[in-house]
């Protein structure tokens, strides 16, 4: 029976993803890293709450809306003047994979930014650039040290990009740092060939992982999912996915539906060490079923009607 006490905190930036196809735009949908995540946790029945802002303008009051309007509480987002919204132009190609143009400000928290609290069994996602540059860090370093003290569990995607690369030596420290305050590290494969020339799971987890947090997943697209502890790695095939419309928000929901299938199945910060195949299974499945139902459509979340089988589904269990 999942916990309903239970909550996920999120935080992240936020932008306006206007899709193409053939060269004509054909969705216009709120979306960032985190964002994502956490709209489709909202939806699936958990609660939680998003940490962020955008501008105090029509973009961001959507924005704002739109999380409340999935069950999102915004208590920790802000609308600020003097900003602009942030928007992606994002072509698809026959694949559903997206090329991107993006037209945003550095992400900033203010030194007076409040933190949203965190408690015990509660999980934090964290991720992307937002994660670990300049302008946000003091104010994710006081999330994850909250976390650290009350006994949370922290969910950090790399979800590193090319267009960074030139930065990586300087954003190490806050990297690492991310990693040792974590209860679970996610990335791509796509991600360690950007960071370390790499696509190989084990080998990024002894070389880079390990030493740091002791619980790592490594997803490769429509190619398996490892997941590397300290007693050994477990790799899970990705079922196949029929009608693929867009990939953009695949990893997001991956992460929302790993998120979901921890409280689901009662797993918390200590249980993480000592979970088995079959328990990793259940958890990997959840995820690649989020994951699976946003690649069907221009939205970057999963569907309302995925989300009401769930609730569903709680219900009769």
């Amino acid at each position: 029976m999942m916990g309903k006490k239970r909550k996920v905190i999120g935080i992240g930036e936020t932008i306006l993803d206007i899709l193409f196809k053939d060269k004509r735009p054909v969705a216009a949908v709120p979306g960032g890293s985190c964002f994502n995540t956490i709209i489709s946790v909202g939806r699936a029945g958990i609660p939680c709450s998003f940490a962020g802002y955008s501008a105090q303008d029509a973009v961001g009051r959507q924005t704002r809306d739109f999380l409340q309007e999935n069950g999102v509480g915004t208590e920790a987002f802000e609308l600020r003047q003097g900003e602009k919204s942030s928007i992606s132009l994002a072509y698809l190609d026959e694949n559903g994979d997206a090329d991107y143009v993006f037209y945003k400000l550095t992400p900033r928290l203010p030194e007076d930014w409040k933190a949203p609290n965190i408690d015990q069994d509660d999980i934090l996602i964290i991720s992307s650039y937002f994660a670990i540059c300049q302008g946000t860090r003091a104010g994710i370093k006081e999330l994850l040290l909250q976390a650290s003290r009350n006994d949370a569990i922290v969910y950090y995607d790399l979800n590193f990009r090319q267009s960074h690369l030139h930065e990586l030596e300087s954003l190490l420290p806050a990297i690492h740092e991310n990693f040792r305050l974590s209860g679970i590290v996610r990335g791509s494969a796509d991600d360690f060939q950007i960071m370390y020339g790499t696509r190989d799971p084990l080998k990024i987890y002894r070389s880079h992982i390990a030493a740091h947090c002791p619980t790592f997943i490594c997803t490769a697209g429509a190619g398996d999912v490892s997941v590397c502890t300290a007693s050994g790695c477990h790799t899970f095939p990705t079922p196949k996915t029929e009608n693929v419309v867009s990939t953009i928000g695949a990893g997001d929901n991956f992460n929302a539906g790993l998120v979901y299938g921890l409280i689901r199945d009662g797993i918390k910060k200590g249980d993480i060490a000592r979970m088995d195949r079959n328990q990793w299974r259940r958890v990997i499945s959840a995820a690649s079923a989020f994951a699976a139902d946003a690649c069907q459509t221009t939205d970057n979340y999963i569907g309302r009607r995925f989300a009401s089988r769930l609730k569903e589904t709680e219900i009769n269990n």
